[in-house]
């Protein structure tokens, strides 16, 4: 693909993962970023399966010295009946790699190679020219292109262009993201060292909560992430509900130590989102091509908004040096992704009904409850999340 011109619309994580996939195989990549700021200061939680971690170091997407703080086991929680304390339900192997996003972006920002990345510069729409190349148009310029990538978001440009009829699903409910210094964790001892080699999922009825560490700023510190899915309370006429509720859902919910900590603890970061999903008839038209949140936005409960992303810039290189033109690349990625984009909309789904729409009497159950539950719910599926489920 020598001499190739791919533009990216977008310069976030889905961005730069394919600016770094289009260097790869050989292409010349410019890649439009409308905030003027670094993205870095976004320093809110993912998990990463390890063997794409692996994968994407090996492959040059991303550097051995990005800190990371990996840990094995999930163990699930919850408020025990009629009390304030806490009860262990399960625990189930499920090895995960936590990231800070801030962090992830940069070591995929450093490696783009010679991409030209532009900053501030807002793609106003996207199109086509009459000999079949891509045109993407900014205030000061239009640009041709062999590829257009579509990595801007649920609110892409390029999506409008390909496949304007789709909008998102709404679920109903809300999740609150965010981060809270190990300070918070001083006066709870058993909290931080579970921390320290498991993630967390904590059900109570009608929602569920997800804990984990990440990588602070510095490298060497560590913050606890979560993720709080709830309905927002029956008073409210309309979203975005304040994102102090999160704190009477603690209060409401949790046991006592965890309460403390979510409801009392000073915040770093905070975010509140609706949860919705959609996924595009075809993730790419050539010239065109969605990657990301672009192509499809799945329930967060599977945890693979980065993951997909990656992956997606992953096939997008493969695509581009196994084929013998750039359609029949566009062709091969589209086969590949939106498949994976739907199945992971129905897993999202499948989970958000059991974790948040149809939760079961968590405080009553124990490891064989949990595992048979978990195997219910996947119906087949496979999910990283869920590693030990699989395994016989």
């Amino acid at each position: 693909m020598t001499g190739l011109r791919i533009g990216v619309v977008g310069g976030s994580i889905a961005g730069c993962a394919m600016a770094i996939a289009g260097s790869r195989a050989g292409a010349e990549v410019t890649v439009h970023e409308r905030s003027s700021g670094e993205l870095q200061d976004r320093g809110f939680g993912i998990v990463i399966p390890p063997p794409l971690h692996q994968e994407l170091i090996a492959g040059g997407y991303l550097g051995a010295d990005m800190p990371t703080a990996p840990v094995a086991t999930r163990i699930w929680l919850a408020r025990a009946p009629g009390r304030h304390s806490v009860r262990e339900l399960a625990r189930q192997s499920s090895p995960v790699t936590p990231c800070n996003w801030g962090l992830l972006w940069r070591a995929l920002r450093s490696n783009i190679g010679e991409s030209a990345y532009h900053r501030g510069l807002p793609v106003g729409s996207v199109g086509r020219t009459h000999s079949g190349h891509a045109l993407i148009r900014t205030a000061d310029r239009e640009q041709e292109f062999d590829i257009v990538v579509g990595a801007d978001g649920h609110r892409s440009v390029t999506r409008e262009l390909i496949a304007p009829e789709v909008r998102p699903a709404p679920a109903g409910y809300l999740v609150w993201r965010g981060t809270i210094p190990l300070s918070a964790l001083r006066d709870h001892p058993k909290q931080l060292e579970l921390l320290k080699t498991a993630w967390i999922t904590l059900g109570f009825p009608g929602g569920h909560g997800v804990f984990y560490l990440i990588p602070g700023a510095d490298p060497r510190s560590r913050l606890l992430a979560y993720a709080i899915y709830a309905y927002p309370p029956a008073s409210a006429s309309e979203v975005p509900v304040s994102t102090a509720y999160v704190r009477d859902i603690a209060d409401e919910h949790f046991p006592a130590e965890w309460a403390d900590v979510v409801a009392r603890g000073e915040h770093a970061s905070q975010a509140l989102h609706p949860v919705a999903d959609f996924v595009v008839p075809r993730a790419a038209e050539p010239p065109f091509l969605l990657a990301g949140d672009a192509a499809s936005v799945t329930r967060p409960h599977t945890a693979s908004g980065a993951v997909k992303a990656l992956q997606d810039a992953l096939c997008l290189e493969r695509a581009l040096r196994e084929s013998p033109s750039a359609a029949a690349a566009l062709r091969r990625y589209a086969d590949e992704r939106t498949a994976e984009g739907a199945r992971l909309v129905g897993l999202g789904r499948r989970l958000g009904r059991a974790l948040v729409e149809n939760t079961p009497d968590w405080p009553t159950m124990g490891p064989a409850d949990v595992n048979a539950w978990s195997r219910a719910t996947l119906n087949g599926a496979r999910s990283y999340l869920y590693d030990g489920v699989h395994q016989r």
